[in-house]
């Protein structure tokens, strides 16, 4: 995006964005589902809904498309919108408008998904929990925080506990940050997918299957996931046993595994802590199944690790074939794995690197070629991709 056009999208945003033109108060207590709805129907743009302290008990999923409108609770545990008696198997909040800030208040045992937003161009998730009360199970909704289709997406100090699928998970969308969250219990705590342009950084994934995963999918309209940065997080000791619906993409993660790239353009990690991750600390792969889409391109292309702090792992490793190869390396295989495929793969860190010796997507583990590889190259590549930059009125919301 040119300074030009951010300018004009900024001025754009920040006519439209929240401006707190009439508050609507909502109190938790009787009525509270047909109460609360009838808020977010008859909010006008600039509109404040505020949510009291304390337990709404809602029995049917919500659902928000009037632009520019800000829903504020008193706090991620504070205000809680408990739907463990939902009818319903949707989302407990659906938002389908652009300019929307959610912030401050929890979410807790909706039948599908916590918050789902699709199409919500500039859309703010701050200080928000999302929660499976009863712990990792695979009838728990696939995500959490979940934007999908949208161009400026920002998540900041968000918690997200026991999705099935992704706690925060980013689709098919542009700009997008996400930062100093905590994910943890998750399938996969963070996952950016089929998107353009993403920082993640200063967050932790702990207590996953998988903590961080950046994946570009066949079959998916939007293609060529791109430009994503993963930088200054701590993803330590993601053990938790897969529990993902059978069929599920992310039910083929690994058990133990810290950050996992498949099949994507440009991707940056660096800066990060890995540590306790049994399967390993960093996976580059191409996509593992046989594909009819002619216009995917199943390799990872210019991969960077770097700088990254490398604690214990490889370990307990949960993939085919592992326990042979692991005992063939002396009880543990290196902190960073590739399969082998993708081109431009540089590893600068200062461990042992694992190549499975693959040569085309898709390939029985069978006719592995393990090895150790130096994929340093000659050492001076650096981060280069550009940092993401919101329009400063979607910036302006978390210091309110």
């Amino acid at each position: 995006m040119t300074k030009l056009n951010l300018l004009c999208a900024t001025a754009l945003i920040a006519a439209a964005m929240p401006l707190a033109a009439e508050t609507h108060t909502v109190a938790p207590g009787g009525g509270a589902q047909e109460r609360l709805q009838e808020a977010l129907i008859l909010a006008e743009p600039g509109d404040e809904i505020v949510l009291g302290a304390g337990r709404f008990e809602l029995t049917d999923g919500l659902s928000l498309d009037v632009d520019g409108v800000t829903v504020r609770g008193a706090g991620m545990d504070q205000t809680v919108l408990d739907f463990s008696n939902q009818m319903d198997a949707g989302e407990g909040l659906l938002v389908t408008s652009d300019n929307v800030v959610l912030r401050e208040f929890g979410v807790e045992d909706s039948k599908g998904d916590g918050i789902k937003s699709k199409g919500a161009d500039n859309i703010v998730y701050y200080k928000i929990r999302v929660e499976w009360t009863r712990g990792p199970h695979p009838e728990n909704g696939a995500y959490a925080i979940y934007p999908v289709e949208s161009t400026n997406v920002l998540v900041d100090t968000v918690t997200t506990i026991g999705s099935s699928d992704a706690g925060i998970y980013v689709g098919q969308s542009e700009n997008i940050i996400v930062r100093n969250s905590v994910a943890k219990y998750n399938v996969a705590g963070i996952e950016i997918e089929n998107s353009y342009g993403a920082d993640v950084y200063n967050n932790l994934a702990v207590n996953n299957t998988g903590g961080i995963l950046v994946f570009d999918l066949p079959d998916i309209p939007k293609q060529g996931g791109r430009d994503v940065r993963v930088f200054r997080n701590i993803v330590v000791d993601n053990n938790t046993p897969n529990f993902a619906p059978e069929g599920n993409i992310v039910a083929e993660v690994p058990t133990g595994m810290g950050v996992m790239v498949m099949s994507h353009y440009n991707v940056e990690v660096f800066e990060n802590v890995f540590a306790e991750n049994a399967t390993g600390n960093i996976l580059i792969v191409g996509y593992p199944n046989e594909t009819s889409d002619e216009d995917y391109n199943p390799l990872p292309v210019n991969v960077l690790i770097t700088r990254n702090i490398q604690g214990r792992a490889g370990y307990n490793p949960a993939f085919d074939g592992a326990e042979l190869l692991a005992a063939a390396m002396g009880g543990t295989i290196p902190p960073v794995t590739h399969d082998g495929n993708g081109t431009d793969i540089v590893v600068q860190d200062e461990v042992p690197v694992l190549s499975l010796g693959f040569t085309r997507p898709a390939q029985p583990f069978t006719e592995a070629r393990p090895g150790i590889v130096d994929l340093s190259g000659d050492g001076s590549r650096k981060p280069i991709l550009e940092p993401i930059v919101l329009p400063e009125a979607m910036e302006a919301v978390v210091k309110q």
